[in-house]
């Protein structure tokens, strides 16, 4: 009598490595803390309460967008807590509570859930909500105006802005050094150059994120940066002056490298980044904004399923 097995066969991958989800959220609130801290040091009791409100109100929507579609509740894996971080980082410590709160359901409600939830996001959502809210409101994200009551023991000027006005001769005082201290004044959590490459450092070493996308934009920065300072040097600021200046750092290691957001695949993922860079430089140079970063995510953001199209050739003949 012939005997028969019954095979189960399942879907990849067939082996955990026991890395999730929260453990990569959380992984990068610690990589942002440094800078964060440093941001809290230099703006004070405001900072702490726009940090506060940011992710506590962020928790909420989501805790109130879980119940509202009847999902599992998933305050808990560091998603929520995460973005609202992200949010505070790139604000002023003088910002509204009632912009905070605007920002966070924008953020949450806009560019994360109506998208279906995490992974689902075409898009950051913490630049969707940014960038709605500076148009909306631009004058609550104008550094030099938002800050000017504040009294520093270094030029208490925003880089960017200065340089877009005035040209280079203006952020003399802001050489590599003071900047990667932080003597420069912008968002609670971007001003700490040092901070902030230290967190990206640690997110690459732990695999949090790909090292492919930060790279590249840092070094389509920089070479893009290097062509307009050597064709007009009284006119365009040096390559490392962008580099440790506004939303740089943060774009390379906490927007761009967005899972749901950004490309899986090596080239795409370096042709991401790169673009990234060259439009960032762009907008800075011969745009309209200041900071460019949030506006090269976007749209890098909107070509991502485009780019993840290039992939390797598949193994095996074609019969």
């Amino acid at each position: 009598m012939r005997s028969e097995k019954m095979f189960i066969v399942s879907h990849a991958p067939f082996w955990h490595n026991g890395s999730n989800v929260a453990e990569r959220h959380y992984g990068m609130l610690l990589a942002a803390m440094p800078a964060v801290a440093l941001g809290i040091v230099q703006y004070g009791l405001p900072a702490v309460a726009v940090v506060a409100m940011s992710i506590s109100t962020a928790i909420f929507w989501e805790w109130l967008m879980n119940r509202v579609t009847k999902r599992t509740i998933t305050v808990t894996d560091g998603n929520a807590a995460l973005l609202g971080l992200l949010f505070a980082m790139l604000i002023p410590a003088t910002t509204p509570w009632w912009v905070v709160i605007t920002g966070t359901f924008v953020m949450m409600i806009l560019g994360k859930h109506i998208f279906g939830g995490i992974g689902g996001n075409p898009f950051h959502p913490v630049v969707v909500s940014l960038m709605i809210l500076t148009v909306s409101w631009g004058a609550f994200f104008d550094f030099n105006g938002a800050l000017v009551n504040y009294s520093f023991s270094f030029n208490a000027l925003y880089p960017l802005g200065l340089a877009k006005n005035f040209g280079t001769a203006a952020v003399a005082d802001f050489t590599p050094g003071n900047l990667l201290l932080g003597r420069q004044i912008g968002g609670i959590g971007t001003t700490f150059g040092l901070g902030l490459i230290g967190g990206g450092a640690y997110l690459m070493a732990k695999r949090y994120i790909r090292w492919e996308i930060a790279v590249s934009f840092l070094s389509a920065i920089f070479l893009t940066a290097l062509i307009f300072h050597l064709a007009a040097p009284d006119q365009y600021a040096g390559p490392m002056f962008h580099l440790l200046t506004g939303y740089t750092l943060v774009g390379a290691f906490f927007l761009l490298p967005e899972d749901s957001s950004s490309p899986v695949n090596f080239l795409p993922m370096l042709i991401y980044g790169a673009g990234a860079g060259v439009m960032t430089m762009l907008i800075r140079n011969i745009g309209n904004y200041h900071d460019g970063v949030l506006l090269a995510v976007l749209l890098m953001n909107l070509v991502n399923p485009l780019l993840d199209k290039i992939r390797p050739k598949a193994l095996g003949k074609v019969a």
